[in-house]
């Protein structure tokens, strides 16, 4: 059986919840979500406590905010053309404050948080939205496989749960 090392494609189940047990997201009853091991997809702390595992192998972890997305920062406030927000979710009109969007940036896609839409502009968070939180981790390993050359040139998985190009 395949175990999790760097260049392997794991497939996962997951439950994220937050310090109060309060469910923040899951993917059970959808398709798992996939990741390139080792190729930095994955937050730091959760791939160290994936290594090793295999197909089957379930992990309940919690992770600290400096382990995790961090600590909120004061300050990371800015205004954004609404143009470039995107994500808005199925079903909603227009932006309102709290919902989650992403953002194109130097460092590539980033999650933000709306704190007060307007006609043209928004004023974001650019925090990730779960700084600051101690995040626990339900995992259900669904799948391990040595990853296809092409996926170790891009960086990430391909496929169910992974990238689609």
């Amino acid at each position: 059986m395949t175990q999790i090392t760097d260049g392997t494609v794991v497939q996962f189940h997951y439950t994220l919840t937050d310090a109060d047990d309060t469910q923040i997201e899951t993917n059970i009853g959808a398709d798992p979500l996939a990741y390139l091991h080792g190729h930095g997809g994955m937050i730091p702390a959760l791939e160290e406590a994936l290594e090793g595992k295999s197909k089957g192998d379930t992990l309940h972890i919690t992770l600290t905010p400096e382990q995790a997305y961090g600590e909120r920062r004061e300050g990371q406030e800015q205004r954004v053309p609404l143009k470039h927000l995107q994500g808005l979710p199925k079903g909603a009109r227009k932006w309102q404050a709290g919902m989650v969007a992403v953002v194109q940036t130097d460092q590539g896609m980033r999650q933000v948080t709306v704190v007060k839409p307007g006609l043209k502009m928004v004023l974001v968070d650019t925090n990730h939205p779960l700084a600051g939180k101690t995040l626990t981790y339900d995992i259900e390993v669904v799948d391990v496989r040595e990853a296809t050359d092409e996926e170790i040139a891009h960086g990430h998985a391909h496929g169910v749960g992974g990238h689609h190009h």
